[in-house]
């Protein structure tokens, strides 16, 4: 686990995509699972279904006196429009999680690790393609290491539709197997 001062997070993407279900599993798994501060805010476009959307979250070892991501230490994005819009405002030595299939189009991009992670695929494979934000999750947790794994889990469980727990469990946990894979190579 990592020693965390102030983490900033920006999930982006489009309307439809969990983006902004990725932001409050995330704060929800910092503040109620995992003892941390943290703060979540969104914003989408007018149509939300397909427009472009976002959801930030700060995470901090102390209080939180602004809640806004102004550079963030992680990007984990889902569509071209979010990569074209936030990719270039990443920190310095920051990461990037992004689904290739849904951005064909990168950047040369210096300083910044970026990690490939095909969610909305592997949702598909599941025949369910609305758990790629989970896979993208799963992804997020293995790679990054700012949150527990079991704190996000009880996350995911307190935040989707009473039903659907054992289909979120395994996306996530198909992320966090994908990306594990992704840091051994």
């Amino acid at each position: 686990m990592v020693n965390i001062m102030r983490i900033e997070i920006r999930f982006a993407g489009f309307g439809g995509q969990g983006i902004i279900k990725s932001g409050i599993i995330t704060a929800a798994a910092a503040c109620l699972y995992s003892q941390k501060n943290a703060v979540q805010t969104q914003s989408y476009g007018p149509e939300s279904r397909g427009g472009a959307c976002k959801s930030e979250v700060v995470i901090s070892e102390e209080e939180i006196d602004f809640p806004k991501v102004v550079e963030p230490d992680v990007l984990v994005v889902m569509s071209q429009h979010a990569y074209n819009e936030y990719v270039e405002r990443v920190k310095q030595g920051g990461t990037i999680i992004m689904d290739p299939n849904m951005i064909p189009h990168e950047k040369e991009l210096q300083n910044v690790n970026v990690f490939h992670v095909p969610a909305t695929k592997i949702a598909e494979e599941m025949q369910r393609k609305i758990v790629a934000n989970i896979v993208m999750l799963g992804a997020f947790v293995a790679i990054t290491g700012i949150l527990d794994k079991d704190a996000v889990k009880e996350s995911i469980k307190a935040n989707i539709p009473k039903g659907t727990e054992e289909l979120n469990l395994h996306a996530f946990e198909k992320g966090f197997e994908y990306a594990k894979n992704l840091l051994k190579s």
